[in-house]
């Protein structure tokens, strides 16, 4: 394989446009080494663009903040590349997560203040704290279709189960949890690296136009949930802004379903397509957990983390890297590193995980992996009990996958049971 067709593929893969399995071409590349030179997404610039696809070297990138920032406008005329993703317009509306500096976009202590602010919400132990109302949930969502004898994965389980649980954290009315769906789906599948749906900047400007409607009802209005504690600390002042509030709370809504709602309808797919692996684990429900880990590290929702920029010119495992070079950190290919995990082209529920990258590495981790491994077990140890015969309605071959900016997801999973 030459470095222009690797180049071609993952551009492909990248902006959503490939239709060939992403993890043939991952293991391709590995072969050809941990960093590798392509063209870059959004056409030509005076930097050079890479990327990752070797554990080793990645961890090294992802938790280097002194050599690598997330936010290029720190660097020496280098422009935000997210103006090249998303063609802004002018418009009054309040910056989302991905217009803005949320926690994303930010290094050093600004991105230290503003993961302080939420990160007591999202410890081990508070979401442990959590698990008897995902219980309940996922029980009343399966309720709901028992009898049925038949469900969307995705539509009736996957993705209510988790929206449900930040929308109660964060106090977001039930009645408004549609219209999240909406704006969500609209922006995962909208934006891709060369790529922008003209309805994506529609959908973000409703999306912070509603978000600040929220905060001022729970200004006049503020009760238990996570929106009201965020505004008690920013009406403390030098804490956090309006502007830096909005962006958090879209982030929160957006982060907070969309990633684990991929896990729960990627895990089953992965788990229809190894049916000895769905065996083993409906006969031993202990495994949930170690199944979780093991399906994120075989496929998990992100394909790569937020770019990288280098703060000077750096040497990588024989690669020169120059100031200002986009890192392009594909934690999917990463995560089947054959120097790291034994037969990492195989899927074993049972197979004990020291690491991996699906919710990143570093500073810029997932705030929310607590959340999403708790809502992973309770999802799969319910569905699992409770449907033990579940099965694919549909070929394999005809499951409808959607590739974008940074992840993958199926829209639609039918199954009887």
């Amino acid at each position: 394989m030459t470095k222009s067709n690797v180049s071609n593929q993952v551009l492909g893969l990248l902006s959503g446009n490939s239709k060939e399995n992403p993890f043939h071409i991952f293991a391709n590349v590995r072969e050809m080494g941990p960093i590798i030179p392509i063209s870059n997404p959004m056409g030509e610039t005076d930097n050079q663009t890479w990327i990752v696809v070797h554990m080793e070297e990645a961890i090294q990138i992802l938790k280097n903040s002194k050599q690598f920032t997330v936010d290029p406008t720190t660097i020496e005329e280098k422009d935000d590349y997210r103006e090249k993703i998303y063609d802004t317009e002018q418009t009054t509306a309040p910056d989302t997560f991905f217009t803005g500096k949320s926690m994303l976009f930010v290094d050093g202590i600004d991105h230290r203040r503003l993961r302080m602010l939420v990160s007591k919400a999202f410890t081990p132990r508070f979401m442990e704290g959590l698990r008897p109302r995902i219980q309940e949930i996922a029980d009343e969502l399966l309720d709901e279709v028992q009898s049925k004898g038949e469900m969307d994965l995705v539509k009736d389980y996957a993705y209510p189960l988790p929206i449900n649980v930040i929308s109660e954290m964060l106090g977001v009315p039930y009645a408004d949890r549609e219209k999240l769906k909406i704006w969500s789906s609209a922006i995962a599948k909208g934006l891709g690296w060369g790529k922008q749906d003209p309805t994506v900047a529609k959908h973000l400007q409703e999306f912070g136009e509603y978000t600040k409607l929220l905060v001022d009802k729970k200004r006049k209005q503020p009760s238990e949930d996570l929106i009201s504690q965020l505004i008690a600390i920013e009406e403390e002042g030098d804490r956090l802004n309006e502007a830096e509030l909005i962006s958090m709370i879209t982030l929160l809504i957006f982060a907070g379903h969309e990633t684990t709602s991929n896990l729960i309808a990627t895990g089953a797919m992965m788990l229809f397509e190894h049916p000895e692996q769905l065996e083993l684990l409906k006969n031993d429900l202990s495994l949930v957990p170690s199944a979780v880990e093991e399906l994120l590290r075989f496929n998990g929702p992100s394909t790569s983390v937020g770019p990288r920029f280098a703060k000077e010119d750096i040497e990588i495992s024989g690669q020169k890297i120059k100031k200002g070079d986009m890192m392009l950190v594909m934690v999917k290919a990463a995560n089947r590193d054959e120097k790291v995990f034994a037969d990492s082209e195989d899927l074993e529920v049972d197979r004990k995980i020291e690491r991996h990258l699906a919710f990143g590495y570093g500073m810029h981790m997932c705030l929310g992996s607590p959340l999403a491994r708790v809502e992973g077990d309770v999802a799969f140890t319910t569905l699992l009990k409770r449907m033990p015969k579940l099965r694919l309605k549909i070929p394999t071959e005809e499951v409808q996958w959607q590739f974008n900016l940074s992840s993958q997801g199926i829209d639609s999973l039918p199954i009887s049971f």
